[in-house]
């Protein structure tokens, strides 16, 4: 859990709730995922006693915080692509570069991706 919470970053998935038209939908669920997240984060640091995540796992949480800089750009192209789209630039490089940038994500994740 402490793994799989380190590697989500709820700001990144913000962006990807945008991409919901209906903002009403979106504004009725996605609080609710910020709001467990934070509950769920808070949670295993009071069970772990951690300060912070990874905390005791210095060797990972290294690890991570190296990969990051190289996902997060993924992240934000992969939003803009589905944008588009959704926005009906469905030929053939579009969809190539989603599955592109599906599979980085994935590998930089590893077990979680």
């Amino acid at each position: 859990m402490d793994m799989v919470l380190a590697k989500s970053d709820i700001a990144i998935a913000s962006r990807y709730a945008d991409l919901v038209k209906d903002a009403e939908l979106r504004e009725a669920i996605f609080p609710r995922i910020e709001a467990e997240h934070a509950d769920t984060q808070g949670m295993l640091l009071t069970i772990t006693g951690q300060a912070a995540l990874l905390d005791a796992n210095p060797l990972l949480k290294r690890s991570m915080r190296n990969r990051f800089p190289y996902l997060d750009p993924l992240n934000h192209v992969q939003v803009e692509l589905l944008h588009r789209y959704r926005e009906g630039h469905q030929d053939e490089r579009v969809r190539r570069a989603i599955l592109l940038s599906i599979n980085g994500i994935a590998a930089g994740l590893r077990n979680s991706g």
